[in-house]
This record gives structure tokens, sequence and C-alpha cells, in this order.
């Protein structure tokens, strides 16, 4: 049960509005609506007050893990944290997983952009395979191409927005931090909430990934000419994109919730590790997209150099434990 929780039964148990117990506290009734609704978080000096005067020690409203009162005439120790770590109050957490609802879709939306750019390109150089195609085979490229680098910038766009409105919480995900009372338990409480709809998307979008080959295969065993097989390399992208839009979406949500609580990716232990690979990750994708580009332009199979991505995703794996290795050896 966290703080807020606490609050409510306490005062209910005793019979006092919200106005009464904030009068006693000689506070407003919105800062005690807002201690009961884990929007903020009181200070020490008034949780000491509360303790005293509900008859309960300050043990029982400060530990989330505590549920039954522990009864006291006065309990006056105040909380002792490590001051070496940066203390995450009730109020910067809750503005923080605000941020992350609103960028999630955003984000989503840009990575399925980054996915999509070369669909055009792709279906259009396959028409001109089509016999007595209008399309001619130079404008094709460039219509295509266009098309790519508009949606990449568009998408780029979009990540320094959001990059731009997240970067004051940038030290969620590289340093060791506390929290305030109650900020665990709200977190995990939200977390919880949110379980049941993140399983279903996600696993409606790894069924996408999964499933988006089938047309492309179908159309090969048939033996289809190229230019439907190019068509049905836009679709897969486009099957692609939506399950990858459904797995960024619920992941960067959830992310927020595993940084506060430093769970997962975001344990102390990942967050060392990760911030020595940060250096080795930024030369390997920037190696990987200039291999792309390079295979892509030089070659003009845009319908087969996306294949860079699926065996550099695998690749960068094996890149990923062979650093883990090593960094412990070390």
């Amino acid at each position: 049960m966290i703080l807020a929780d606490k609050i409510i039964n306490e005062r209910k148990r005793n019979g006092w509005s919200q106005e009464e117990f904030a009068d006693m506290l000689g506070v407003s009734r919105q800062a005690v609506s807002k201690w009961e609704g884990a929007q903020s978080t009181p200070d020490i000096q008034r949780i000491i007050q509360m303790a005293e005067l509900f008859g309960v020690s300050t043990d029982y409203l400060l530990k989330e893990e505590i549920e039954l009162p522990e009864v006291t005439e006065s309990d006056g120790r105040e909380f002792e944290g490590d001051n070496s770590k940066r203390l995450v109050s009730m109020e910067e957490a809750n503005a923080f997983l605000c941020e992350k609802e609103k960028a999630a879709p955003i984000v989503a939306r840009s990575v399925v952009l980054c996915i999509l750019s070369p669909a055009l390109l792709i279906l259009l150089s396959g028409l001109t395979e089509m016999e007595g195609s209008i399309i001619k085979e130079a404008a094709a490229a460039g219509i295509g191409v266009v098309a790519l680098l508009l949606l990449v910038a568009v998408a780029v766009y979009s990540f320094v927005v959001v990059g731009s409105r997240l970067k004051e919480y940038e030290f969620l995900e590289k340093e060791e931090i506390d929290t305030a009372y109650g900020v665990t338990g709200m977190v995990k409480e939200r977390k919880k909430s949110f379980a049941s709809l993140a399983s279903s998307r996600t696993a409606l979008g790894v069924i996408m990934c999964i499933i988006c080959p089938v047309p492309l295969l179908v159309t090969a065993i048939m033996e289809a000419p190229d230019y439907i097989v190019c068509s049905m390399v836009s679709v897969l992208l486009v099957i692609v994109s939506a399950g990858v839009y459904l797995l960024v979406r619920v992941g960067t949500i959830n992310n927020s919730y595993d940084m506060l609580l430093q769970e997962n990716d975001y344990s102390v232990s990942k967050k060392r590790f990760n911030n020595k690979l940060s250096p080795i990750a930024s030369i390997y994708w920037s190696l990987a997209l200039a291999g792309y580009l390079a295979w892509s332009f030089l070659s003009n199979n845009w319908q087969f150099t996306w294949v860079v991505w699926p065996i550099a995703g695998v690749l960068f794996g094996v890149v990923t434990a062979i650093a883990n290795v090593v960094i412990k050896e070390k």
C-alpha cells in the first residue's frame, strides 16, 4: 500500500474530511487532495504530524511493504536516503510519466516512417518492370528517393522534438536514483494497470512481424512477375510497420516504468553496462546505415537491400554479448 492510500484510509478511519484534516496540518485542502491522489508527496515534517494525528508510526506511513499500522505515541525519525544518488520526487515522476505517454505515439509513428521510407521506391521500381509501363526507371528512382528522404526527415524531426522535451530526464537512463516516498508504489500500480493492454498489443505486434513475409512468399512460390514481387515487398513493410508501431508504443511506456523502478534494461548493473556500450553502439549503427545507403544507391536494388537491417540487428546481439564478456573481464 502506498503513502497516498494510507493517508486516505487513516483520515477516513478517524472520520475527518479533507478540509478538517488540512486545518489540523495547517495546509490547504488542495494539498491534501494532491497527496491522496499521489500527485505530490508531503515533506517529512508533515509526515511526522500525520503519524502523531493518526497514532501510527512514521515507518508505517513511509514503508510501502508495511500494510498494518504500527501504533506509537511519537516517532520523529526522519528518512535517511543515499545523498550520493539523485532523488526523484513524486511531482517529477508524474511529469516524466506524462511526457513519456505523450511521446510514445510520436516515437512509434517516427519509427514507422523510417520503415516505410523505401516502400514507394521499391513499388515504383517494380512498376518499371511491368510490360507497357509509362514510368521510366530514372523517374521512378527520383520520386522514390525524394519520398524516402522526406519521410526520414520528418521522422528525424520528430525524434529531435521528443528528445528535447525529455532531455531533462536523461539521467533516469544513465544514473542510479532514489525515489521519494510513494513514488515506487505509484509506478508499480500504474505498471500493473497497463500490463493487460501491453500484453495484448505486444502479442499482436509480434504476430504481425511474424506473418509479414507471407504475401511475399506466396508470390515467390507462384513465380509471379517481378513487379508483383516488388509490390509484395512494400506490403511486407506496411505489415511490419504496423506491428512495430504497437511494439514501440507499448515499449516506450513500459520503459518509463522500468526507469523509475530501475528494473529490467534499466537496472543499476544494466545502466553501468550501457554507459560503456554506448560508444560502440553509435559506431556500429552508423556503419550499418552507411553500408545500407552505399549498397542501395550503387546497386539500385532497394527491394533487396532492406535485409541489411534484420542482419544488422542479429549481429548487434552478438556484438553486445562479446562486449558484455570483455567488460566483465575488465
